[in-house]
């Protein structure tokens, strides 16, 4: 063989052996588990059916909603949940009650009986029943139950002890990891299905405390206090919504974290209640106009927009108008994070909360309080006469706060001072931005107002030194405040 052609074929078994090295270099492409059955075997036992009952007043003669699979079926059964729930209109109670039932899922964290699910599954029962694999059926009984976080603990007393899983860190869940999804779908009895982790502390405006998982694994009616599994078989999540124009899976479904539920079930088994820190502030979000205004460079933090006169951070001389950037030593990057820290902290721990004012760091030190669950906060909208000598500015038409006026527009009197909106142009920013006849303007760039005139002349000024945007402090009429950024142009 000649030299040449020695040199070619080397050259090529050269090349060929270095696509080789490169292919075993590369990294492998990312697929699924072979099989999850190992997997599903492992945790299925755990995971059980919830029945909850609920006695409800019969329906009158003719207004029962059509069988037979009828299109309006759902139409019906909507408004017969809305009156159950003191909504929409009322008729009057029936003397011979109806029992309906919901189905929801549920699972055991504890062999002695402990089991978890959605407040939502059990809430107003009169009677659950938690039904296994095997077919057994336990009455149960309620230790404790959280409407904010869609959490409640049932107790059955079982002969034996029960198969039970284990919480894992939900924070270490990274978008793309697998995911199994177990419960009782349309109450078809125990169903598995699988996909991944779609997104991260999804925020779908269901409570205070929203940092859903968002998951593609199939999840629907049924489903609801069934567990998110990761591949290790712990419980990262409690599925607990769906998003679905249908009612069925589209492949969004949202599982509250199990770090997020997890405190709140320990207080629920030790107290039967919630024991959440409070600060005692009503906050609201930093957009940029109002960034730029209190000198803060970018958006971040919680700004306070109330300060409760028996809450722990009137004591701190927290002030409304103060900008919250650190509480506990944990940034607060956006206002959501706030109320989810303050939380998940004791009751009675002292903290340091850094805050912002006038464009300088303060730290304070607080002692947590105790939040009241349940406690409700009731939206007013407020409709009123027109009333005494008034002018207008930024779409606002504003009068003398008066007795009348604040008998007419039922204004508190922890509102002491400002000027009343009495009419809002509905084409105005101040229309864009929810300011509605009855609210109170307090202050206007951190400066009180006292009468309608004064309200104008301070506007004017601050288009005169060539300002973009006045900051004014708005109160209800039942006393709440919150900041609002209106331009000037």
């Amino acid at each position: 063989m000649s030299l040449f052609r020695r040199a070619r074929r080397m050259a090529l078994w050269c090349g060929l052996a270095a696509q080789f090295l490169a292919a075993a270099a590369a990294p492998a492409r990312a697929k699924g588990p072979d099989s999850l059955a190992d997997l599903s075997a492992q945790v299925s036992d755990a995971v059980v059916n919830i029945s909850a009952v609920q006695t409800e007043p019969k329906r009158p003669k003719g207004l029962e909603p059509p069988g037979g699979g009828d299109p309006f079926d759902d139409l019906f059964e909507e408004f017969f949940r809305r009156r159950r729930q003191g909504q929409g209109p009322q008729m009057p109670e029936l003397p011979h009650p109806k029992k309906s039932s919901s189905l929801g899922s549920g699972f055991v964290i504890d062999s002695s009986g402990i089991v978890i699910t959605n407040n939502h599954v059990i809430a107003d029962a009169t009677e659950i029943t938690v039904i296994f694999t095997d077919g057994q059926r336990l009455k149960a009984e309620i230790v404790g139950k959280d409407q904010k976080v869609d959490v409640a603990v049932l107790r059955v007393k079982p002969e034996k002890p029960l198969k039970a899983v284990k919480f894992g860190d939900s924070d270490r869940a990274r978008v793309g990891d697998w995911v199994l999804a177990v419960g009782n779908p349309f109450g078809l009895g125990g169903s598995v299905t699988a996909g991944i982790i779609s997104a991260r502390n999804r925020n779908i405006e269901s409570g205070p405390y929203d940092n859903y998982i968002q998951t593609d694994a199939a999840i629907n009616k049924g489903n609801s206090g069934g567990p998110l599994f990761n591949m290790d078989g712990e419980v990262i999540g409690i599925n607990t919504a769906i998003l679905s124009p249908s009612g069925g899976s589209v492949g969004i479904g949202f599982a509250t974290p199990a770090n997020t539920v997890q405190p709140v079930i320990d207080q629920l088994e030790k107290y039967g209640e919630t024991r959440r820190g409070w600060l005692g502030v009503r906050i609201q979000k930093v957009d940029d106009e109002i960034a730029e205004n209190l000198g803060l460079g970018q958006t971040r933090g919680a700004l306070v927009a109330g300060v409760d006169e028996r809450g722990p951070s009137k004591s701190a001389d927290v002030k409304v108008g103060d900008v919250i950037v650190k509480f506990d030593g944990k940034p607060i990057k956006e206002v959501s994070d706030l109320p989810k820290l303050v939380a998940a902290t004791p009751v009675g721990k002292e903290i340091e909360l850094v805050i912002i004012r006038n464009g300088k760091e303060q730290t304070k030190e607080i002692k947590l309080g105790r939040l009241e669950d349940g406690e409700k906060i009731a939206r007013e909208s407020s409709e009123g006469p027109e009333g005494g000598a008034s002018q207008s500015t930024l779409g606002l038409e504003l009068s003398k706060l008066t007795d009348e006026l604040r008998q007419k527009y039922q204004i508190k009197d922890s509102v002491k001072s400002g000027v009343v909106i009495i009419s809002v142009d509905p084409r105005s920013d101040a229309a864009d931005k929810h300011l509605q006849a009855g609210e109170v303007l307090m202050e206007i760039n951190q400066e009180n107002v006292a009468d309608p005139a004064e309200a104008v002349k301070k506007i004017k000024a601050l288009k005169d030194a060539g300002k973009k945007t006045a900051l004014l402090i708005i109160a209800t009429g039942r006393g709440d405040t919150r900041f609002v950024a209106l331009p000037l142009e």
